[in-house]
Order: structure tokens, then sequence, then C-alpha cells
């Protein structure tokens, strides 16, 4: 599958983005819509992956902060790569703009995903919309 990654603003990801975290979220995740919507997402940058056709099939966003967050790939792009190059992609802006680090809020099931990325558990479990969470870091050398 051929991706192509596109990192700006809310104004220019917010329809794709919005579409694919209510499918993934919202939809098959169960997570309550109110959790799901924030308004940081004005100030994030938004990554939106898109496939050969130009159809969006992932999203994922970075905070001022460093955190990165609201990653979500669409069912039929799964087991691709498409999460891997998001992810990829916003540590990059992060390190790019000076970030020493980034840290995110993983499902507990992805925790493999982003140790393959260098992510570290930092601190325990938790339960965040019903769902396990941990939280990851990863230092920039």
């Amino acid at each position: 599958m051929s991706i192509t990654i596109v990192l700006d603003n809310w104004s220019v990801h917010k329809e794709a983005a919005r579409a694919i975290r209510m499918q993934v979220f919202v939809i098959e995740q169960n997570v309550p819509i109110e959790l799901e919507w924030d308004d940081m997402d004005e100030v994030c940058v938004h990554a939106i992956a898109s496939d050969e056709n130009g159809q969006a099939v992932g999203t994922g966003r970075l905070l001022p902060d460093g955190h990165i967050g609201r990653m979500a790939v669409m069912a039929s792009a799964r087991g691709t790569g498409v999460g891997s190059q998001i992810l990829t992609s916003l540590m990059a802006a992060a390190k790019q703009r000076g970030d020493k680090r980034v840290v995110l809020s993983a499902q507990r099931q992805a925790e493999g995903f982003y140790a393959a990325h260098g992510f570290r558990v930092l601190g325990d479990e938790y339960l965040e919309a019903g769902i396990l969470h941990i939280t990851m870091e990863h230092f920039f050398n």
C-alpha cells in the first residue's frame, strides 16, 4: 500500500481526522463522543495518511507540549505500516521543533507497537474511556 503523510493544522485536516477518529474511537471502540473532542485540536500538528487513491486512512496529532495522541488507523489499512508512518512523522516534527522527548497515552494492547519505536513505559496502567492505557515516552538523542 502506497501511503502519503501530510502534516498540517486542524483547519486543513479537520474533516479527514474527524471521520477517522469517529470511526475508530467512537464507533469501533465505544469511546464516548464527548471524550473524543477537545479544544486541543486547534493547537496541534495533525498528520493524515492517505492511500494511493487519496483516501484518508489514518491520523494522529502532536500537541504543543510534546504529547502524541489520537493515533487511529482505519481497519482496512491496519497492519500495513500506516501507523508507523504516522508515528514517525509526528516524532520527526517534534524533534525538528526542538522537543527533547515525546510522550503518549497508549492503549495497553498497543504497547508493543510503541516499544518497537523506542518508547518505554512510564508509570502504571490506568483506565481511560473504559480502555486500559499506559503512559510511554521516547527521548531524542
